[in-house]
């Protein structure tokens, strides 16, 4: 067995199955339902929208493109396994998004019952299920500040992101977006750890950013990777930034009556549905 095999193999036990329970009540924002965009803040805001960047010019800008054993050691799915149960989930839930925003970007919160549900496994390959397909792209945000994760997965754990950008005024929106060595896929990590986090989500700065980035790319599908639900003033702030919210349990380890308690702090029109992580059976849509 190749190393590439072995590492592949590790990956697959590590993420386990997963099984995607649709959540009723969910459909499109009323803005995204009627094809109309909020309203632009900023003079750049407006121009974003005016002169949106385009696929092929993020091409120019990739850097080497990651290996399939680099990929399985960061426990990224890869699309030539196309039989890989994973795989096969997140594209459907690919496939249930765009169905769901009638074909238009959105932005999804992912958060998880509790800590240790792998909700930043769920936000990472997402991410990469929009990226590989050819006509899309994807922005992955860490909004798990006092627990980050997305650094993982550049080269430079600490270039410069989303808490640097807040503090910095000097700082550019394109200093903190960074591609990782998938194509059409970009992060913007955490950044810095600051005690006071919260002010950072309900910031103006932060809803602009959200609009400039959702602007940005026509095509860009944009996942937050939240805090868990413990967390829940922020997760009610993020969600207020998000089209939809997909909630990450654990089987077996999150009880009903977290589940419940998760599900009814999501607004109705914005509940995506519930990712079960590591569901003994094959993954399927119920």
């Amino acid at each position: 067995m190749s190393k590439i095999e072995k590492a592949l193999n590790r990956a697959r036990e590590g993420r386990g199955n997963l099984q995607v329970v649709p959540v009723a009540g969910a459909v499109p924002p009323p803005d995204t339902a009627a094809g109309v965009l909020p309203s632009p803040s900023t003079a750049m805001v407006a121009d974003s929208a005016a002169h949106p960047e385009t696929i092929p010019r993020m091409a120019k800008n990739e850097v080497r493109l990651l290996g399939a054993g680099v990929l399985a050691q960061r426990g990224i799915i890869q699309p030539q396994h196309s039989e890989d149960p994973a795989v096969q989930v997140f594209r459907e839930l690919r496939t249930k998004i765009i169905q769901q925003n009638q074909g238009k970007n959105a932005v999804i919160l992912v958060t998880a019952v509790s800590k240790g549900c792998g909700g930043s496994f769920i936000a990472q390959n997402l991410g990469a299920a929009f990226a590989f397909d050819g006509g899309k792209t994807a922005l992955l945000i860490d909004c798990n500040l006092r627990n980050p994760n997305v650094h993982r997965l550049l080269a430079n754990a600490a270039a410069p992101g989303l808490t640097d950008y807040f503090e910095n005024p000097g700082l550019g929106l394109a200093e903190i977006i960074h591609p990782v060595g998938i194509a059409r896929f970009r992060v913007i990590t955490a950044g810095k750890r600051r005690e006071i986090l919260e002010e950072h989500f309900t910031s103006v700065k932060m809803r602009r950013l959200m609009d400039t980035l959702r602007r940005r790319y026509q095509e860009r599908f944009i996942i937050m990777d939240g805090p868990p639900m413990s967390k829940i003033a922020d997760i009610r702030i993020l969600s207020d930034l998000a089209d939809y919210v997909l909630v990450v349990a654990r089987y077996g380890r999150s009880t009903n009556a977290q589940i419940a308690n998760s599900l009814d702090a999501i607004s109705d029109k914005k509940r995506l549905g519930i990712v079960f992580n590591e569901e003994p059976r094959i993954p399927r849509f119920r």
